[in-house]
């Protein structure tokens, strides 16, 4: 048993739903034609038995047979016999009394007796019977009373040959059979072309997919009716989605490793000379002078700071969504900016940072948050003039960042998100021009919005958006403390 279910999974599913149809369908016409070859039986053998009590009605009588075998027959008892049919009389001991016209004998069974000595007259019970050749008979045993010669009682066995009724029977199983197989048989071919049809969009799903594995071309696409809403086509507009969603990932992730390529090229080509130069001067004993040293060993150790953050600022962007999903959490947006100000301010103290914050709390992940604060902070001290002013400010889940710098032109303002976009102004300055990508990018996971704009009275302006609440949620409000 187990052999053959493991057998029939490893067919194709096409092969599975032609064997499932056709075995339903089996089933069905089975219990159809089983059903209706009794109920025929039924009606057939009703009306043999109907002609066996029209029998004993018919008009004459065959009263030398009940003399012949009773002596003293009852009076009012008529037996009229037909000229094919069986008729013979019987008591409770002795041997039958035959009609000389009857075909033949009927074997008299116990039940027969049973009859005499329990019916009342004229009542009498139907049963299949054989004659003395074995041929089958349908038999009415009909009590006739107490014959007053030797007090035994007396009934008449009427049978008919059921030869007739079996062939027809027989006739008819033959071409239930036969209307069966042909059912089946095309039950089963109807659910092969059904299920080819059906199946033929997971075929071209199944192409597909093999051609991607195959070539890794994503801009394969599966054609989907529109008004369709069945299981295949919204397993095709799935596939579609996905197809479209991987292409976008892989077309960012190649354009990520071109820009992060560029982006390190730089930095790696300086680092190259300034250590070639330093080597150099080692290996001809001429050494550098104390003050070129010293700058050439601060270049050397900004361009591992600058090629640090880029790393730092690539693993961010390259972190998958479930990788963030895992980390999300209550977190004090008003203890992330604090923390990101001490960071601000050892970085440019010769700054005046002030901080006006107030109580909020929104779901994202810790460091992320934090990082993308940090990215804008970081901005506003880049291009603060010196002795210049940082204004912070936290209000009901808006966080706004302005400083009084030169300000950002009007015509820069919708890239400053885009990754490693640097302001023409600003390329000379440390950076990757990923930061603001970043803060872009953790804000919109947590549901909230950033955008940058120029500030009346110069200088700009950045305002952060999050969802939340100025109070924790009751579950983590012990967790926090």
């Amino acid at each position: 048993m187990r052999k053959a279910v493991r057998r029939f999974r490893s067919l194709p599913i096409r092969s599975r739903l032609a064997l499932l149809v056709a075995a339903a369908v089996a089933f069905a016409v089975a219990a159809v034609s089983v059903t209706c070859w009794f109920i025929v039986q039924g009606k057939l053998y009703d009306q043999v038995d109907a002609d066996l009590k029209n029998m004993a009605r018919q008009p004459g009588t065959v009263e030398s047979l009940v003399r012949k075998c009773t002596r003293t027959p009852p009076a009012d008892i008529e037996v009229f016999p037909g000229r094919n049919e069986y008729v013979q009389a019987i008591k409770e001991e002795g041997a039958p009394c035959v009609d000389p016209e009857s075909p033949g004998t009927v074997k008299v069974t116990e039940a027969d007796r049973v009859v005499i000595r329990n019916a009342k007259v004229n009542e009498g019970f139907f049963r299949d019977g054989t004659d003395e050749d074995g041929d089958a008979v349908r038999v009415l045993t009909l009590y006739l009373g107490v014959d007053r010669s030797d007090s035994q009682g007396v009934a008449v066995l009427l049978a008919t040959p059921l030869k007739g009724t079996r062939s027809t029977l027989n006739e008819l199983a033959l071409i239930l059979l036969l209307v069966s197989g042909i059912g089946v048989v095309g039950a089963g071919a109807a659910g092969l072309a059904v299920a080819r049809a059906g199946l033929r969009p997971v075929d071209k799903l199944t192409e597909a997919v093999e051609h991607v594995a195959r070539t890794e071309d994503l801009s394969i696409r599966i054609p989907v009716e529109d008004d369709s809403d069945d299981e295949v086509a919204r397993l095709s507009r799935s596939f579609n989605s996905m197809a479209s969603s991987l292409a976008g990932s892989h077309e960012l992730q190649q354009q990520l490793i071109a820009d992060a390529g560029h982006e390190l090229r730089t930095p790696l080509t300086s680092l190259r000379t300034n250590i070639e130069l330093l080597t150099r001067s080692e290996e001809t004993g001429r050494p550098l002078p104390a003050a070129d040293r010293k700058a050439l060993l601060a270049s050397v150790k900004a361009q591992m700071t600058e090629l640090a953050s880029l790393i730092g600022d690539l693993q961010e962007l390259s972190r998958s969504e479930g990788q963030r999903g895992e980390r999300v959490q209550v977190v004090s947006l008003e203890d992330a900016v604090e923390s990101a100000l001490r960071r601000a301010r050892l970085r440019g103290p010769e700054l005046t940072i002030t901080a006006d914050l107030e109580p909020w709390y929104v779901r994202a992940e810790p460091a992320a948050l934090e990082r993308a604060v940090v990215n804008i902070l970081d901005n506003a001290v880049k291009f603060s003039p010196e002795g210049g002013t940082v204004e912070v400010r936290l209000d009901r889940g808006v966080l706004t960042v302005r400083d009084h710098g030169p300000g950002i032109p009007a015509d820069e303002l919708p890239h400053v998100f885009d990754r490693f976009w640097r302001s023409p102004s600003a390329r000379a300055l440390p950076g990757s021009g990923l930061g603001l990508s970043i803060v872009a990018r953790t804000v919109r996971q947590a549901g909230g919005e950033v955008s940058l704009a120029r500030a009346e009275g110069g200088g700009t302006v950045a305002t952060v958006r999050l969802p939340g609440a100025p109070t924790p949620p009751p579950e983590t409000a012990s967790a926090l403390l």
